[in-house]
């Protein structure tokens, strides 16, 4: 009984897939399932996958063994790695496969294949374009910053206020201790200059007393001409 529904299931396919099967033997075959993905790049080629199918002697009382690969020298897809995915991919078959079980089931399988490897690269497809979403939109906020500056708040505002109030204090410092020092060095100067007359004064007077000592007579003499020309006067 089994087998006979094999055939039948078989001849089935022919009719369904009758560029997509191929036999490897009276009881496996494999199956290419083309993906229908939406592709920014139009050089893309959709991705392709093979889906081997062997039967058991029970089936379809028995599930069919499974495989899941690419055709040989495919181009590696952006979203889409068969040996990878491949576990994940069949994982997805088994609640198909335990629903199916006493009636033929390949072609239930197909379909849903095509749905979970067209839902894997559509989810990846929006988490890249969910990333650039984000870049583009830093990158304009980025570029939105240099035309609008800095958002001023409050607590901006008074940090600023701080820095600049303690800049201002340590210029008022530097400007205090640079005019006391200018003072300090001016004075010094004056001081100098005035000890230094001073000096010349007192020195002056040393010599005035020493011709007072050597020229007593003399004076005495300019004194006594002095009034007599006041008397003649």
């Amino acid at each position: 009984m089994g087998r006979d529904e094999q055939k039948e299931e078989r001849e089935v396919l022919d009719s369904i897939f009758p560029d997509e099967i191929q036999d490897i033997s009276d009881t496996e075959y494999r199956i290419s399932i083309a993906l229908d993905v939406t592709s920014n790049d139009e050089d893309s080629q959709p991705p392709t996958l093979i889906l081997q199918v062997r039967y058991p002697d029970a089936y379809p009382d028995e599930a069919p063994y499974l495989d899941i690969h690419a055709p040989p020298n495919a181009p590696k897809h952006a979203h889409l790695d068969v040996q990878e995915d491949k576990a994940r991919l069949l994982d997805a078959l088994q609640p198909s496969i335990e629903e199916s079980l006493g009636i033929a089931m390949v072609f239930t399988l197909v379909s849903t294949l095509k749905d979970a490897a067209e839902l894997l690269i559509a989810e990846r497809q929006r988490a890249v374009e969910a990333e650039r979403d984000v870049a583009a939109k830093q990158a304009e906020e980025e570029e939105n910053r240099k035309f609008h500056g800095t958002v001023v708040t409050r607590d901006r505002f008074l940090a600023w206020r701080d820095r600049f109030r303690a800049e201002m204090e340590e210029a008022e410092r530097r400007r205090r201790e640079e005019a006391e020092a200018e003072e300090k060095k001016r004075r010094g100067k004056a001081e100098e200059k005035r000890l230094t007359g001073r000096q010349l004064w007192e020195k002056g007077l040393a010599g005035k007393g020493e011709d007072e000592e050597g020229g007593g007579e003399e004076s005495e003499e300019t004194l006594v001409e002095m009034e007599n020309l006041k008397v003649g006067i």
